[in-house]
């Protein structure tokens, strides 16, 4: 008996599942691209060309490796234009009844499987480290899921920088020392380029044509597109960049895109790396003397801490996630973070470099777009889809928690026990971007006064009621209080004008 067997572009990943529960000698690979999840929402051209590339790639490795292996391109005129569609179609030619697949990572593919004519039968997606039932088990119970605490269950369960139950350096977190300022120049070109080749080339002239009008730069392309590049832009990270990745990790500098940053999540997501073995590189380039501890430990927190935590959380709290707005925002979001027109410097170069590169640093997304997202009230699911469709490394069981959890606070705080907002200053210390700004970070009030700073005590004053007793927002408060009346009126009465002229459309 024949049976479909479906493979993802997010699933990537010679040990698959599904893969591994199905037999080689009479079932059939299935691979599909398709309109509807190129189109869910408009994604990066960038991100499209990755997939369709690495899919093709990926397809044929499969084939090398013995399975059969039935792959539809986009402009396949027998295209049906969905997953389900092209399951149907292809059980139908094949006398398949019934599909294996690794479940995917997303709640509307999961609904559209389990709908699907074909039945489907769904496999845990074991290529994470923590499974929905490990997770739930340590969040039962806890008033508050604080990522701290899962990190270091996943420490343990991992024995990554561990010396027997102790952690190595006896921190656990050593977020401290992880926090210096931009430097005046980087000694690292940024992460490994690989040139294309011909079938990336022709995937490249089928997304010009067909998602042409998409926000975001398609050439120059430089992503890796199947395994063995990706595990080099991982050696070249690891080698070169790794060392100063802690120290610069929170740091922006205006023409210089990447810092010490690897740019790998997306092959990551994607299934061309394992979390084993980057942080197992991670590990033993510590062990070997080539990288601080600080650096070693703030990477692989990323990866097995916020990762892992990120996606119990999308999958614990459920497909309504993305709909929450606990503080009630509705403003819509504004066009220069498609257009990037704006005289705030730093929300620009955030907003550019997104467009050019398809990629912006964690700090740049949450404390500069994220961050003035959440100042101005603006609708949290109008900010969670423009996430979704400019990063290169986003799919919603990542995404949604980042930005409707941590970023946008609109969960309530089940992420974060407090917004991340601030005024300039934290920009200001953190970046070199307010140097030539058209707005003074150090002027409070005022035409010329920058906006962050008018909007982050806008905020505060605004959400009052909610976060006055806050333990690590009080002492905000203590400030605003302090303040001479006729000066806080000033403030509130310039937050009313940056308000204004966005809903007007004017430029700001």
């Amino acid at each position: 008996m024949v049976r479909l067997v479906l493979v993802l572009g997010d699933q990537l990943s010679l040990d698959l599942s599904a893969l591994r529960e199905a037999d080689q000698t009479s079932d059939v690979v299935i691979m599909a691209e398709v309109a509807d999840e190129a189109s869910y929402v408009p994604h990066h051209p960038k991100k499209i060309a990755f997939l369709f590339a690495a899919m093709r790639k990926f397809a044929v490795r499969l084939a090398q490796d013995g399975w059969q292996v039935r792959y539809t391109r986009l402009d396949d005129p027998d295209n049906t234009g969905s997953i389900t569609g092209e399951l149907l179609r292809h059980a139908a030619a094949l006398g398949a009844i019934e599909v294996l697949a690794t479940e995917p990572d997303e709640w509307r593919l999961i609904s559209a499987l389990e709908d699907s004519p074909v039945p489907v039968h769904l496999f845990p997606d074991d290529r994470f480290l923590s499974s929905h039932a490990e997770f739930d088990a340590w969040a039962e119970g806890r008033k508050a899921l604080r990522m701290e605490h899962f990190y270091r269950l996943m420490r343990r369960k991992t024995g990554l920088l561990m010396e027997g139950d102790k952690p190595a350096g006896g921190q656990w977190n050593y977020d401290h020392d992880n926090r210096k300022p931009a430097p005046d120049s980087i000694d690292f070109d940024g992460p490994m380029r690989f040139a294309s080749d011909e079938s990336v080339d022709a995937v490249l002239a089928l997304v010009e044509a067909r998602f042409g009008d998409n926000f975001g730069t398609l050439r120059p392309f430089w992503f890796a597109t199947d395994q063995a590049e990706a595990r080099q832009a991982l050696d070249h990270f690891i080698t070169h960049a790794l060392p100063k990745f802690g120290d610069y990790q929170d740091a922006m500098l205006s023409g210089n895109r990447f810092l010490y940053h690897s740019v790998i999540s997306m092959y990551l997501n994607a299934g061309l790396l394992t979390w084993q073995e980057i942080c197992g590189a991670a590990e033993a380039a510590w062990r070997a003397g080539q990288a601080p501890i600080n650096a070693v430990e703030g990477f692989i927190r990323q990866i097995i801490g916020w990762r892992e935590y990120m996606r119990g959380i999308y999958f614990r709290e459920g497909p309504d996630y993305v709909t929450r707005n606990a503080l009630g925002h509705d403003r819509a979001l504004p066009a220069f973070y498609w257009s990037g027109e704006t005289d705030m410097r730093c929300v620009a170069e955030a907003v550019e470099q997104t467009r050019d590169e398809a990629y912006a640093h964690h700090i740049q997304r949450l404390m500069v777009t994220g961050n003035f997202a959440l100042l101005a009230g603006i609708d949290p699911y109008q900010v969670h889809e423009w996430y979704l469709a400019v990063y290169a490394d986003a799919y919603e069981w990542v995404e949604a928690p980042n930005v409707i959890g941590m970023s946008q606070f609109a969960d309530g705080g089940i992420v974060g026990s407090k917004p991340y907002v601030s005024g300039g200053n934290y920009i200001n210390k953190m970046s070199d971007y307010c140097r030539d700004c058209a707005y003074s970070v150090a002027q409070k009030t005022g035409a010329g006064a920058c906006p962050f700073n008018l909007l982050y005590w806008a905020f505060l004053d605004r959400h009052r009621r909610r976060f006055e007793t806050n333990p690590r927002m009080a002492q905000m408060y203590r400030v605003w209080d302090r303040m001479d009346a006729t000066r806080r009126a000033h403030v509130l009465e310039g937050a009313a004008g940056v308000l204004a002229r966005l809903d007007r459309g004017d430029r700001v």
